[in-house]
């Protein structure tokens, strides 16, 4: 059996649908996969079992960056194509059947969830390998608890000042926990991170060090996570961490982090700077685990 899944362009959409990915994994444990992904998501399935090929589709003009999945894809048949991303290719390749996203109303998983007639949607994956476990535990070897920080955010305007983030890691009142800052490459997200580095100067820096699956990894062995809403905040909540998501501009209902243990706070305006942070730091403990906050 072969099923073509198209997926998103962005890290915080592509984590979400995972759970559409390991509900297929375990429906059909005999099919195989090829993941059609932006190029920013592509390593979240680097080692999604029984996956065949990621076809990468960098953008460009006049849509022509769909022009290699569809010669990848004319050329087969298939069994069932999953379209989140709502084109026109699930009607154009030949397969037994197709599942086209279409814009709803709910979270975001529910949403998903719809296109395979799930009641109840499945929750994100990560898919992480022994080396990337391997590296976590040599940047953050276990002993002291590890709260996660991720301060930044594709625009600045979903950015939580990072000077709160300070506030909250020294009012969480953990004395022996420490802080890990995550945060992508490239100098935009280097340059929200900064600020806080510098604000917590005993901070684990792994900003621009990781890639996704070795974020993972990390992030599956932090106490907590506490960030913008961001890839990296689904990120965090797909591995299991607990999770809280802080939203202004974006909503918290539709994109607020899906997993085990997770909790968005909102703003009680559209920006981020009237987000308190005694606010923050009353989820943040009910999040926390017993044996950490006493």
């Amino acid at each position: 059996m072969r099923i073509l899944f198209i997926t998103s362009n962005r890290v915080g959409d592509a984590v979400l649908s995972t759970g559409l990915l390991d509900h297929l994994l375990k429906q059909y444990p005999r099919a195989r996969f090829t993941i059609a992904c932006g190029p920013v998501a592509e390593e979240l399935f680097t080692h999604m079992p029984r996956r065949d090929a990621t076809i990468v589709m960098e953008k460009r003009r006049f849509g022509r960056h769909w022009l290699p999945l569809w010669w990848h894809a004319v050329r087969r048949r298939w069994d069932l194509v999953v379209d989140i991303r709502a084109s026109a290719m699930a009607y154009i390749v030949p397969t037994r059947g197709r599942a086209v996203m279409r814009k709803s109303l709910g979270h975001k998983t529910t949403q998903l969830a719809r296109l395979l007639r799930l009641e109840t949607p499945p929750l994100p994956v990560v898919w992480t390998s022994p080396a990337d476990r391997a590296r976590a535990a040599e940047l953050l070897p276990m002993g002291s608890p590890i709260i996660a920080l991720g301060p930044t955010a594709n625009w600045t305007g979903k950015v939580w000042p990072p000077e709160r983030f300070a506030e909250l890691f020294e009012s969480l009142g953990l004395p022996h926990a420490r802080c890990a800052v995550f945060a992508g490459g490239g100098p935009f997200e280097a340059s929200l991170a900064a600020p806080l580095l510098a604000a917590l100067p005993g901070a684990i820096d792994l900003t621009g060090r990781l890639s996704l699956s070795e974020a993972a990894a990390c992030l599956a062995r932090c106490a907590l996570f506490v960030g913008n809403d961001s890839g990296l905040m689904h990120l965090a909540a797909a591995a299991g961490t607990a999770t809280l998501g802080l939203f202004g501009p974006t909503p918290a209902a539709e994109y607020g982090p899906a997993g085990r243990s997770t909790a968005a706070v909102m703003s009680p305006t559209d920006q981020m700077s009237d987000l308190t942070t005694e606010a923050v730091q009353t989820a943040a403990r009910a999040l926390l685990a017993p044996e950490f906050v006493g």
